[in-house]
């Protein structure tokens, strides 16, 4: 993500929402904020915001659609103790009756200031940043869950002013440049409001820094740490190596970067949501606390942060037209989003591999199990294509249980699948004389301005894929993302010499394959640790016994669950003509359901085809160092 430019970008982009300097010196409104996190341990942050303001209605926006989340997630319910004040003076305020984001205040004759003041509340449990963020020892800040803004500017137009008050001992990380800071008291440099809220930070009790920057690279890169402990913070060599050949891999994929410095954000805790988001300087990523203490922690590690990393370029500078809004509050159109994601999917999972986070099998077996799940008898493909999983985000995003029939967030996996093939046309179609790179490199290319912000169209997409490599592009995508073909779209991996077959061998690696247990591709269900069912195949042969999504599995052919019980049944099955008897229970009733199910295991593997050259495991190699 270094430096080959090339003319049609600056012709064909959106000017950038995050200007410069000089643009940003004529912006309007300049905000203090002030966020009081000595309650962290408590689970609540104290906002404190003054703004200059004039006489008459005002209205005001808590951030409603958050960049990264694709849907309207800013978590107003949190906000607590809500105060207009003026002139010493307080201010009644109303919420506005069809937003509930928005909050309408009358400023009183005289007054020049508007001060407003209001709790927020982390909450338990949850997923996504929205998820609770503080533990007895750490804190996530996301500061767009402690202000309010006025209505009619952009955002870009805004300048904020922070202040941040930290418990005793504690230190923290961000992106975002510090101007001072003495006594848990940091006050940040004045920055846009669009680029306060892509710059989040960690700060804790147990804090690590460790700088990642490869030797030659002029841009400083680093990993930020705070964990509920301090021996979770003991990265393991392997794991600092990858994360450094990462940065170095990422420079010669992309040829440039866009940003000032970058800070991987790492919180280390079981109290948190495990989940990554992406930031154009940095990224928001949280992961068990002893994650560096088990085996695999750099497989675990890498797979999370090269993705969100690789999200810098591909979501962040380089954005869907559709999602370059110019505030908070406007819808965003995610029909793009296997591109933003998909595309990401990709780079992100070739970028762990080339810098050794993964190995080649271990990337072999997370495509076997991304190939698996939208494969034959993964029923959801036959009615709704990708496209409609992007488009449907912001109200479908969050659907539970009967994941392969309704369909969930499938333009990541199989937005990654399309680009594989599309890898391999620019392949073959230039007779090798080009590759994905070269497209990467011209499409994310451009000078380094620092945390710029580019906007394309998909006709500017297609546009830049035939500069690469002329071939009828719109067809090919417009198939792929439209198609409602009970087969997964596998062509990249087969034009590459593989293919996908079940066995009955599990997966090997650290944690296998994501999604692929003994009883994903068997008997059709997928269950939790107690035997709860979060999700049945449907059409399967569970669902043929009468096994849907809420039920819990309590006996396996008479004897009280355990997971080992049910393994052995479905390795029995095939030599046992018996059908495999499950006891369930759903809501306050008992039944028994007999699964007619005679295969044995089964699990999705990668398989070398010699009828065809290896190019998947060329893309794999590493470029920036010694295999």
């Amino acid at each position: 993500m270094m430096r080959p430019t090339i003319l049609f970008i600056s012709i064909f982009f959106a000017l950038p929402l995050f200007q410069a300097p000089a643009a940003r010196a004529q912006a309007a409104p300049v905000i203090n904020l002030t966020v009081d996190a000595t309650q962290a341990p408590l689970k609540i942050l104290h906002a404190q915001i003054q703004m200059p303001a004039h006489p008459g209605p005002l209205a005001l926006y808590y951030p409603k659609w958050i960049p990264g989340l694709h849907e309207p997630a800013g978590p107003v319910a949190n906000v607590t103790g809500l105060k207009f004040s003026a002139n010493s003076q307080d201010i009644p305020w109303r919420r506005d009756l069809l937003d509930v984001y928005t909050f309408h205040v009358d400023v009183p004759q005289g007054a020049t200031q508007l001060n407003i003041s209001f709790d927020y509340l982390e909450p338990s449990g949850g997923g996504g940043p929205a998820a609770g963020s503080a533990t007895d020892k750490l804190l996530v800040l996301n500061w767009n869950q402690v202000l309010l803004y006025p209505a009619g500017t952009p955002a870009a137009q805004i300048s904020i002013k922070s202040k941040l008050l930290l418990p005793p001992r504690w230190k923290l990380g961000s992106a975002l440049p510090i101007a001072s800071q003495s006594d848990g008291a940091v006050t940040f440099q004045p920055a846009a409001l669009d680029r306060l809220i892509d710059s989040p930070l960690v700060a804790g009790e147990y804090y690590r820094a460790i700088d990642l920057t490869p030797p030659g690279e002029p841009v400083h890169h680093e990993i930020d740490m705070v964990a509920d402990s301090a021996e979770a913070l003991a990265m393991p060599a392997d794991v600092q190596r990858g994360l450094t050949n990462l940065v170095a891999e990422s420079g010669i994929l992309f040829g440039t970067r866009h940003y000032r410095e970058y800070h991987f954000l790492l919180t280390l805790s079981d109290h948190t949501a495990h989940f990554g988001v992406e930031h154009h300087e940095s990224n928001d990523s949280r992961l068990p606390e002893r994650v560096f203490l088990a085996p695999g922690a750099a497989r675990e590690v890498g797979g999370l942060l090269a993705h969100e990393f690789a999200h810098s370029w591909s979501g962040k500078f380089l954005r869907p037209q559709g999602e370059c809004v110019s505030d908070f509050q406007a819808p965003m159109e995610t029909d793009l989003l296997w591109v933003y994601e998909g595309n990401t999917s990709y780079l992100g999972d070739v970028l762990a591999t080339r810098s050794g986070m993964w190995t080649p099998d271990d990337y072999h077996q997370n495509i076997a199990g991304i190939a698996a799940s939208l494969g034959p008898g993964r029923p959801g493909r036959m009615w709704r294509p990708v496209l409609d999983t992007a488009v449907a985000v912001p109200g479908l995003l969050n659907g539970a249980g009967w994941g392969n029939w309704r369909r969930g967030s499938d333009y990541y996996e199989e937005g990654e699948l399309i680009w594989i093939e599309v890898a391999n046309i620019i392949h073959s179609e230039s007779h090798g004389q080009k590759s994905f790179e070269d497209f990467f490199r011209s499409f994310y290319g451009g000078p380094n301005n620092g945390p710029e912000r580019k906007c394309y169209t998909f006709d500017d997409l297609v546009h830049e894929l035939n500069q690469t490599v002329p071939y009828d592009w719109v067809k090919f995508l417009q198939d792929r993302l439209t198609s409602t073909s009970p087969e997964a779209p596998l062509g990249g991996l087969e034009a590459s010499g593989w293919k996908l077959e079940f066995t009955s061998e599990p997966p090997g690696g650290a944690r296998g394959v994501r999604g692929v247990s003994i009883t994903s591709y068997s008997i059709g269900i997928t269950l939790g640790a107690d035997g709860s069912v979060s999700d049945t195949l449907y059409g399967g042969p569970a669902f043929k016994a009468g096994i849907t999504p809420g039920m819990r599995v309590v006996a396996v052919n008479g004897r009280a669950y355990r997971p080992e019980f049910l393994a052995d049944a479905i390795k029995a099955s095939k030599s046992n003509p018996a059908p495999i008897q499950l006891l369930v229970v759903s809501d306050d009733y008992y039944k028994t359901c007999a699964i007619d199910y005679h295969d044995g295991e089964r699990y999705p593997h990668l398989v070398r085809d010699p009828g065809h050259p290896d190019y998947l495991d060329e893309i794999l190699k590493p470029l920036a160092r010694t295999p």
